[in-house]
């Protein structure tokens, strides 16, 4: 890479690394912690305040059902956090939800879970950032007035962290999670001393407002579907816990455990705070109201569109720290910066995810392989493309975002938890051990149970989400199985093709009974007798040399100072009337194939090798449209010769001072020992020696 590219790579990303020190990217669990439960972890911002604008459609009377709805949630995490553990156990290479589904329910079911985790991961980060956007714009206009802008530039931002690698953007993030759950901890503890132990009378800002119902009086199947659509809003809470078992080979050894542990932290802690806020939000008696310009009222009048509604959370902390008070503001800061990176979880699952899907040929091979930092470098950067254009498109508004969200992760869940039932009961066939057997009973009952609830919310978030935009999740969910189906189809049939044939008698296998060489010439000059020299020594069946009659006196030219120098290789000058060069020699070349179907006719094109990106445009063309015409064509081999000008010399030597010079963490490999030395330095000169250098 030129140095005009490898000194920003170098600065942004840091130095290369080596590929056997994968082992030191390793996450221990309070690092894995924040890297691949900061979604989750983080949504305990915005669920709660989902739970209540649905429920402020029915007017503060529906709130005392919030509560229920938390009880409900509690036991969906629990649930599909006990289901996963089995997961872990059972499919610890890190294949999640995809190879559950694949091994069990064949390549369709496993192409469906990819699909929707793969549209759920892209989300995370669109949902995430627009989020934090929105709580960092109520303290910086700037922000809220260029929201897209300041979106993508965080997106960006965090695409440069992780291409760092896993380990390194872990630390990074650790400390603002800790800080957040820490800061969420500490209002619940303090707001239950201030309420239980103290007596103290707690009061959010919108305490005093009052809500008006869109619906009043709601019951019967209307009130079901409501509350059904609050639970599906507060099921966001749920979001990313997928991504611990996609990532458990990212964990230090023993993986499986270590990812289990880690899954069972994250459970524990998140619907701990999700309840302690909803508790909180109703002892201090928050209002929220999807309108609230027209739907909040304080002291008889609606807010109008300049009200700024705050989340939950921020509403709990004013009312248990006081407003600017310095826990107030350290939490305030920390929820918005979790929130930005919570988009993380989506960044080490999706790459993880994409490198297997990739491996299965089911995606580009080049998402298989990591990068510099060891990371996979594909993967992150096409995510970050990908929520870029969806933040674009939706202009970085969270709340027709969310509305996209969790339909991808309740089919992965689901279909994930039906896959591991089988697996039991295909173990349960062979196992004679009964106190195996009786361990996994236990876990196909933990996992049937999943896969029931998980089934019935994902009918409750379809049938409750469908026309507010869920309907984009199943068709970008459609898009992706489609894709990966052509790529997968396309890999197969090339395999097919290009697979060794097993009998002595293919055309691939029986040698030509003779090479044709064509060596290509316009004029006379240095380039061209280097072609003719080279064209000598492969010794073919036959040679002679090609050019096109396109200026009748330029070709007189040639023909003249061919016989004047008795070059000894016959010269055939094709007619081209309508002054075309490509065509006129594939018609040739095809004639040869033509009349000899056993000859191999090799191609040999003289080429210069200029230093600047801007000479290339002045030269080789015709060459580069030959190439490329020439490779469709069967039994034709091309060989470029090359010839360098002065200006590649100089390139040379600007390349060789690169090499003195390194640019910052370019080192690859270290101090070199002294018995590498002679090995490199051969090497080296083995490059400088070579024609294409």
């Amino acid at each position: 890479m030129s140095k005009l590219t490898d000194v920003p790579k170098r600065i942004l990303i840091g130095r290369a690394l080596r590929s056997d020190r994968l082992g030191e990217t390793l996450l221990p669990k309070r690092v894995a912690l924040p890297v691949f439960a900061s979604d989750p972890l983080s949504s305990v911002a915005y669920a709660p305040g989902e739970v209540l604008l649905v429920l402020s459609i029915a007017g503060v009377s529906a709130y005392h059902f919030s509560p229920w709805i938390a009880v409900a949630v509690v036991v969906l995490m629990f649930t599909v956090v006990a289901s996963y553990r089995q997961n872990v156990h059972a499919y610890p290479s890190g294949g999640g939800d995809y190879e559950v589904a694949t091994t069990n329910l064949g390549a369709k079911a496993g192409l469906t879970v990819a699909s929707a985790l793969l549209v759920d991961y892209v989300l995370t980060v669109a949902v995430s950032i627009a989020s934090g956007i929105e709580n960092l714009g109520s303290a910086i206009p700037f922000v809220v007035e260029h929201k897209v802008f300041c979106a993508i530039a965080v997106i960006v931002l965090l695409t440069l962290m992780n291409l760092r690698g896993v380990k390194e953007s872990g630390k990074l993030f650790a400390i603002p999670t800790y800080v957040f759950v820490a800061g969420v901890f500490i209002m619940i503890a303090w707001g239950a001393f201030r309420g239980l132990v103290l007596g103290d009378a707690m009061h959010a800002p919108t305490a005093d407002y009052e809500i008006k119902p869109e619906h009043q009086g709601l019951a019967g199947f209307a009130l079901v579907f409501l509350l059904l659509r609050a639970f599906s809003s507060g099921c966001a809470a749920l979001t990313g816990v997928e991504a611990i078992s996609n990532g458990v080979p990212a964990f230090r050894k023993p993986k499986s455990k270590n990812a289990a542990t880690t899954l069972a932290m994250m459970g524990l802690l998140a619907v701990t705070m999700f309840c302690g806020i909803i508790v909180l939000a109703m002892t201090t008696k928050v209002r929220m109201a999807e309108n609230p310009a027209v739907d909040l009222i304080h002291d008889g009048v609606a807010v109008g569109a300049d009200y700024v509604q705050n989340p939950v959370i921020s509403q709990v902390a004013e009312a248990v720290f006081g407003k600017g008070s310095f826990l107030f503001v350290v939490l305030a800061a920390a929820t918005a910066l979790v929130l930005f990176l919570a988009a993380n979880t989506a960044y080490n699952g999706f790459p993880l995810l994409g490198s297997i899907l990739a491996q299965d040929r089911y995606l580009p091979r080049q998402l298989h392989t990591r990068g510099d930092r060891l990371a996979f470098s594909n993967g992150i950067v096409l995510l970050a493309g990908a929520a870029m254009l969806l933040v674009w498109i939706y202009g970085a508004d969270s709340t027709r975002l969310i509305q996209l969200y969790i339909v991808g992760v309740f089919v992965s869940f689901t279909l994930s938890q039906i896959g591991m039932v089988r697996h039991w009961n295909r173990h349960l066939a062979t196992e004679k051990d009964q106190a195996a057997r009786r361990h996994m009973v236990r876990s196909r009952a933990i996992n049937a149970f999943g896969a029931t609830f998980t089934g019935l919310v994902l009918v409750v978030v379809l049938v409750t989400k469908f026309t507010h935009g869920a309907w984009v999740a199943l068709l970008g969910m459609c898009i992706f199985y489609a894709t990966m189906t052509a790529i997968r189809r396309h890999y197969d049939r090339v395999a097919e093709e290009i697979a060794p044939p097993d009998g002595p008698d293919t055309d691939d296998v029986v040698r030509p009974s003779r090479v044709h060489s064509v060596v290509l010439v316009s004029k006379i000059h240095r380039p061209a007798l280097r072609a003719l020299s080279y064209a000598k020594l492969l010794r073919s069946g036959s040679l002679e040399a090609l050019s096109v009659n396109v200026d009748p006196a330029e070709t007189k030219t040639l023909r003249d100072e061919w016989e004047r120098r008795g070059i000894d290789v016959p010269l055939k000058v094709l007619d081209s009337p309508y002054r075309e060069v490509t065509r006129p020699v594939i018609e040739y070349v095809k004639s040869l194939r033509k009349e000899s179907p056993r000859d191999a006719v090799s191609v040999i094109i003289p080429e210069y090798v200029v230093g600047h990106w801007y000479e290339h445009l002045l030269h080789n063309q015709s060459a580069l449209r030959l190439k490329g015409r020439l490779l469709f064509t069967p039994g034709v081999m091309v060989t470029s010769v090359p010839y360098q000008l002065e200006s590649s010399e100089a390139a040379k030597r600007r390349a060789r001072r690169r090499q003195d010079w390194n640019a910052p963490g370019a080192v690859r490999r270290g101090p070199a020992h002294h018995h590498d030395r002679p090995k490199e330095s051969a090497k080296d000169s083995a490059k400088e020696s070579s024609p294409s250098s």
